[in-house]
This record gives structure tokens, sequence and C-alpha cells, in this order.
């Protein structure tokens, strides 16, 4: 082991730490590495002494070059000078899945480090965000560390004095408060105008907003550290599960506040086609291939389309709109530049690495600003609309008011006018009132006629069925001439032989006082137990002792029955013995008086 150490010392140039320096960074093209791609090699086989010369540094290494189906294992030899103690080594990138370090103090044994997301955030050697390892006191280092990876790691290697790092830490952890607490202010406000004015839009713009929060924190490790420290598996795809829900929300809020649908309805169906493809894409990375969430740039292209949308629908009138796309063209800005640093376009500073975030911020207030100026613009709209309807108000007063004179002078002249025809009216009322008179006594000597040409056509025998129930209108009619015929004379009841009676519960019937007998006009008559009109039967027994000049086809025509019907009444006529049929002679020489009593 004092051989391979000395045997570094003299083939490897090592770090200089330079007395007062408080801060040293070094990135992947500083370090010399190795890459193994089978993932077999082991700390004995690279700290081999025959091993050493295959660490190389590769100044031309890119982001692209990163295989993250290989090892990487680095080598660092460090050297702080005497006087110079507390220092950090930190490795910034904590989204690194295994980082195993292995740390020789002195020519001292190697000690090892086992740290990365994937393990839960207790395990680390400090309870911060990145990766650090106390390096006690000056003196002569060397490193070994592996990196796995399934997504691209970004292997900086930071080495900062305590004083430095307790400054950056707390500068950094600020300023996430000051970031992460405008995401809380801008939700909570836009739920409580959500909760009074109950529009869509203000709920999908806080799901966005909560959204953005949870991608920036699972990309900065603080979700990590503070919310989820105890889930490694979720950690693996916290960042791409919150960064589709950015695009998601973002499509949803777009879509109502700029009204794609009716404004712009061609963008409109591109985004929900972009829209479905974007939902199956997520559903498969998310259960079967984790790897696609490291394909980020795929999100510029629903964002290119809502920008496009909110640039046709300004055009088209839509104010609104214009702090819109400042707001999503400033986005667009962050991921672009973001993109740019991770394929090594633009160099790698503090504000290239946050661009991000800063641009996540001016993106929020623009969104803050375009709902709030949608509300100004509605706010005007409504007092212009307010106003015109007070002027039309005014308009509509001072109409009335002509209205009203003219309404009034045409009220005076038609009252005088209603004067002049109400004397006419009461004058044509005497005259009408004599003509009505006369219309009187000339209608009522018409009815007589009729009448009188009834009980002639009667008496003649020429009587048709619908001159006929003129007379016998219905069954009551034929029961108050069959009650009259039949009990004439006198009342006999047919049971106890009774004279007094009182009336029936049924039509023109009498009740027997005594023995309480009931009996019909009909009953021990021709028309007892018939199963048709009484006046029906009346007519035909009429015609029957008359002419008899209609058929039983013609009957069941005229009278709506079936001739059968027809035919068994007839037969009870015929039946009826010579006393009987001088009895209904009898009856209808007195249906004549009916008829006159009915006159």
């Amino acid at each position: 082991m004092i051989y391979l150490w000395f045997h570094l010392l003299l083939y490897a140039a090592p770090v200089v730490i330079a007395p007062g320096t408080h801060e040293l960074q070094l990135k992947i093209r500083d370090i010399e590495f190795y890459e193994d791609r089978f993932t077999t090699l082991t700390f004995e086989d690279v700290s081999a002494t025959d091993f050493q010369t295959k660490f190389n540094k590769n100044l031309n290494f890119t982001p692209q070059d990163y295989n993250t189906g290989s090892a990487y294992w680095m080598k660092i030899k460090l050297v702080i000078p005497e006087g110079e103690t507390n220092y950090l080594l930190e490795f910034f990138d904590q989204t690194i899945d295994t980082l195993q370090v292995y740390l020789s103090h002195e020519g001292k044994p190697f000690k090892e480090y086992i740290m990365g997301d994937m393990l839960p955030f207790r395990e680390k050697p400090m309870a911060h965000k990145n990766f650090e390892i106390q390096l006690t006191g000056s003196g002569e280092y060397l490193l070994y560390f592996r990196v796995v990876s399934h997504e691209y790691a970004d292997i900086r290697v930071g080495i900062r004095s305590y004083n430095r790092f307790v400054e950056y830490a707390l500068a950094e952890y600020y300023l996430y408060g000051i970031f992460y607490g405008m995401i809380l202010i801008i939700s909570l406000y836009n739920m409580l105008i959500y909760s009074a004015m109950r529009e869509i839009k203000y709920l999908y713009y806080t799901f966005y907003i909560i959204s953005v929060g949870v991608f920036a924190m699972s990309v900065d490790g603080v979700g990590y550290q503070y919310l989820w420290r105890n889930s490694p598996e979720w950690n693996q795809v916290a960042h791409g599960v919150s960064l589709f829900a950015i695009i998601f929300w973002a499509i949803l809020f777009s879509k109502k506040f700029l009204s794609l649908k009716i404004r712009a309805p061609k963008i409109n169906t591109l985004l929900n086609v972009v829209f479905g493809l974007r939902i199956l894409l997520f559903g498969y990375a998310l259960f079967f291939d984790h790897s696609i969430f490291q394909n980020r740039n795929i999100e510029l292209i629903p964002l290119i389309i809502i920008f496009a949308g909110s640039i046709s629908v300004f055009n088209r009138g839509y104010k609104p709109a214009r702090f819109f796309i400042v707001a999503f063209g400033v986005l667009f800005l962050g991921f672009i530049l973001k993109a740019m640093l991770m394929l090594s376009i633009i160099p790698f500073t503090t504000l290239t690495y946050y661009s991000l975030h800063i641009c996540f911020v001016f993106e929020m207030l623009f969104l803050s600003f375009a709902l709030s100026d949608r509300v100004r613009i509605l706010k005007e709209n409504r007092d212009r609309a307010h106003k015109r309807i007070i002027l039309q108000h005014e308009e509509n007063a001072k109409l009335k008011d002509r209205m009203n004179a003219q309404l009034e002078s045409l009220v005076e002249q038609r009252t005088a006018e209603l004067k002049e025809k109400n004397t006419l009216l009461s004058q044509q009322k005497v005259e009408i009132s004599e003509i009505n008179s006369l219309l009187d006594l000339d209608n009522w000597r018409l009815r007589n006629n009729i009448k009188s040409i009834q009980m002639e056509r009667l008496q003649n025998k020429e009587l048709t069925y619908r001159e006929f129930i003129e007379v016998f209108s219905d069954k009551n009619d034929c029961l108050r001439a069959l009650s009259n015929l039949k009990w004439r004379s006198h009342y006999s009841c047919a049971r106890c032989n009774n004279t007094v009676y009182s009336e029936g519960s049924a039509p023109f019937s009498r009740r027997c006082s005594k023995c309480g007998y009931q009996e019909s006009p009909t009953t021990k008559t021709l028309f007892h137990g018939i199963k048709f009109p009484l006046e029906k039967a009346f007519y035909i027994l009429y015609d029957s002792f008359n002419k008899d000049q209609y058929s039983l086809v013609e009957f069941a025509e005229m009278l709506e029955l079936r001739r059968n019907t027809i035919s068994d009444f007839k037969k009870r006529i015929k039946a009826l013995t010579e006393e009987e049929k001088r009895t209904l002679h009898e009856i209808f020489k007195n249906l004549e008086d009916f008829v006159s009593s009915q006159k």
C-alpha cells in the first residue's frame, strides 16, 4: 500500500489547495477517470498498480458521452497545506444512484463511504441535499470514487472550507425558501380566488404551480431531504412524474385561459393530440421504462404549441393573452437554457444552473399578471357595459316622458271620442233591446211551429229517428211517459195492492209504503229487462205500429244495434196479445198528450 501511495504521487499531478482558498471546483474534464462498461470492476481491481495507467483525463468529454449503462471510476490526489484544515469534499449532483467513495489520508488504509439517492436519506454522512465527506486535517489525500446512475450524472466535485460551505448552504436554502414560499403563496392566493369566483382555470393554475414546486424539489434534492427521505423508490421517478404534471396542468390551464377551442380550433386539436400522446408516453415510462423520464426535451413540443396558440389568440384581439405570451416565452427560454447546459453548449455557472428556477419564478409572476389582467379587462368591460346601460336608461326615461306626454294627449282625445260614442251606444242599446224583444217573439213562434210540425208528423206517423229523439231525447223522457201512462188513474202495489207510495231510488219508480216493494215504470211491460237504450226501443215500437218501413239491416245501421237484438225485440212485439196491443195502442195515443205537454 505504501508503494502504491508513493507511485501515485510520483506519476500523477495532485490537486493542491492554495493557502487561503475557500472553494475549488473540479469538473469531469479535470479528473482522471475510467469507464467500466460492464460494471464488474471492484476497488481492488482499479487500485492495483498496473491499472493506474488506464486512468486518463478527457478534455472533450460532454454530457452526450455519458453512458448510463456504465460505471465510472474517478481518481483524485489532493494536497491540503499545513495550517489549512476543516475542508469538505462535496458532490453537487444529488441524483446519482450510487456513489462509492474510497478515501486515504497520509497513506492510511482506505475508508469507504457509500451514498446515493437510491439509499434512504438518513444514511448520508451529512444531512444535506448534496453528498459531502469531511477531510480531517491537512496533508495528502488519495480518493477513488465510483459513480453509477441510470440518468446523466453531473460529475463535479467541490472542495470547500467549512466557513464557505456554511455560507453557501445558508444562502442556497434562503433562496430556496423564497422560491418555494412564492409558490406556496401564489398557490394559496389562486385557491382563494377559485373559491370566490368558481372559475376552473384558477384551480388548474394552482395545480400547475404546485407541480412546478414538486419538480423543483425533486431536482434540487430538497424534496428528498424533507418530504420523502425514506422513499428512495419514489425519488427515482419524482422528477419525471412532476414534470409530466407540469405539462398536464399547463395544457389544461392554457386551453381554458385562451379558450383555444373557440379562438384557435386547429391549434386546440393539435394540442389535444399531443396531450393524448404525452399521457400514453407517461404511462409507459411509469410502468415499463423509467429511463424515458430523462428525455426532458420532449416537453418543448407542447410548450411550443401553447406558445404559438397564445400568439394566435392575441393576434385575434384577446388582450389578456399578452402576459401569457411573455410568461410561456420565459418558460420556453428556461427549458432551452437547461437543454443547452446539458448539451454543454453554454458554460456551467450558478446562473445557468438555476436558469430554469429563475424562469419558473418569472413565468409564475407573468401568469399571475395575465390572470389579473384578464380580471381587469373584464372589470373594464363590465364598467363600460354599466355606463352604456345607464345611458340607455336615461334615454329610455326621456323617451318614456315623451311617450307619456303623447299618450296623455291621445287619452284626452280618445276620452272625448268615447263619450260621444257612449252616447250613441246608449241610443243604440235601446234600439237593440227593442230588436231583441222582437227576435224573442219570433223565436217563440218558431219553436211553437216546430213542435206543431213534430206533432203533426207524429200523428201522421212519419217521424224519422232523428226527429223522434227530439221528442224522446233520453231514457228519462221515456220513463216519464211510461210512468204517467202506467199510473195514470191510480197506483196499486203489485204485491200487496197498497195504494200509498213514495218516490223510489230509481228515476220515476215508486216504493210501496207498506211492503217496501219498488216498482219501475218498465216492470211487467214490453220494455222490462231490455239491454239497449229505452228511447231506441220506443222508436222500434213506434215504427212497428205504423208503417213498419225499416228492415233489420236498416234498423241496425240507424240505431247502432245488433240485428239479433232488434229481431228479439220485434219478436216480443209480435208475441203480444191483442189486448196487450190495444193497450200499447192506447199508450201511443196518449203519446200525443205527452208531446202536447212537452210543447
